[in-house]
């Protein structure tokens, strides 16, 4: 076996650890239920779960190695667990609030529960055209988003009950949700009012939605779990903040251009929303008149087919912002890698990071 492949069992082994913990946790909320209307939600919230990427997770058990701390402890192993059921919650979220159909190519929360309820109703094929199917669909992944961000204190709590009272990890994951939700009410804002610097204002939303919250913050949580010093959190910056950067122009290119078979996700969605991406913002500041005009009629039309969709597309590779795109992942992805070399910090954990820069910017969903 190859070092790249000793680096990936290992965190494959963690992503199995975390699934393991996340299902036991889940099984026994179904068994303690006060109610037996919630084992059926937790049956819907299992699946959805399932096929995740688990980076938050593993960059949380990076952190915590590059602290000196041993594989496998359980105090991580539930924090890590926790970061992922909060994810969960923001992914419901997020797809509520997007109207999205699928995830991780398979029917959201929301549209689901609609489908479910829809052919309880009416037996209906095709309940997601039933209105007051819609509704409670929407209304009841709301809640099952809600549960997940309790549970997901439950799991801290847990791990605090193994390794003490962690204020230190309770700051931090206070500023990830904070900064998370804070990212995503200025997504909305971008959909419905557009930015007089739309590079900047992505940017913004990037850093604060998705860099930070993926990369830096579950690295820095993993850190302070083990004791981790301010030399530690300074690394953890300086190769977290351009990893969570490249991830979030992955995730924009991907989004434009991504195959829906591989993504996972439907391929207007971002377009019909207008979503104010890095990339779209980079196409609008090179393009000239007439591509402008092209990017404003197209970009946010919620009626927008597959051909136009393509013209779009077009046009944004026209104006060289795919390009650039790709030379600020490059950029970023050698920034990190130069800043993981010099860290100081437990030499165990410099592999693993070095692979998951790799699994975060070269990804295809």
């Amino acid at each position: 076996m190859t070092v790249i492949d000793a680096v990936r069992s290992d965190l494959d082994s963690v992503r199995a650890d975390v699934d393991s913990v996340i299902d036991d946790f889940l099984v026994e909320q179904a068994r303690l239920a006060p109610d037996p209307c919630l084992p059926p939600m937790v049956e819907v919230l299992t699946g959805f779960i399932a096929g995740g990427k688990r980076l938050r997770p593993l960059f949380c058990h990076s952190g915590f190695l590059a602290a000196g701390g041993a594989p496998g402890d359980p105090a991580l192993l539930r924090t890590a667990a926790a970061l992922e059921l909060f994810h969960t919650f923001a992914l419901v979220h997020d797809d509520v609030m997007d109207r999205s159909a699928l995830r991780r190519g398979r029917p959201t929360v929301h549209r689901l529960l609609a489908e479910r309820f829809g052919a309880d109703r009416a037996g209906a094929e095709r309940s997601g055209a039933d209105p007051g199917a819609r509704r409670f669909g929407v209304s009841s992944a709301i809640l099952l988003g809600d549960l997940c961000h309790s549970w997901s204190d439950e799991l801290l709590r847990r791990a605090e009950a193994a390794a003490g009272p962690q204020p230190a990890v309770r700051e931090l994951l206070h500023t990830m949700r904070t900064e998370l939700i804070a990212g995503q009410y200025l997504d909305l804002v971008g959909t419905v009012r557009p930015s007089v610097d739309p590079v900047r204002a992505a940017w913004r939303v990037a850093r604060l939605k998705t860099a930070r919250y993926t990369v830096e913050l579950p690295l820095r949580i993993g850190a302070a779990l083990a004791g981790g010093d301010a030399a530690l959190v300074r690394a953890c910056g300086a190769y977290g903040r351009p990893v969570g950067e490249a991830f979030q122009l992955r995730d924009d290119l991907l989004g434009m251009f991504g195959d829906p078979l591989v993504t996972g996700k439907p391929a207007l969605d971002d377009l019909r929303d207008g979503k104010p991406t890095v990339l779209m913002a980079l196409a609008w500041q090179q393009a000239t008149p007439g591509q402008r005009d092209v990017i404003e009629a197209l970009h946010g039309d919620p009626e927008l087919d597959h051909e136009r969709a393509e013209l779009l597309r077009d046009v944004v590779r026209s104006t060289g912002a795919v390009e650039r795109a790709e030379q600020l992942i490059s950029v970023r992805v050698d920034r990190a890698l130069s800043a993981l070399r010099t860290a100081a910090m437990d030499q165990a954990a410099k592999p693993l990071l070095a692979e998951l820069v790799a699994r975060a910017t070269r990804r295809r969903r």
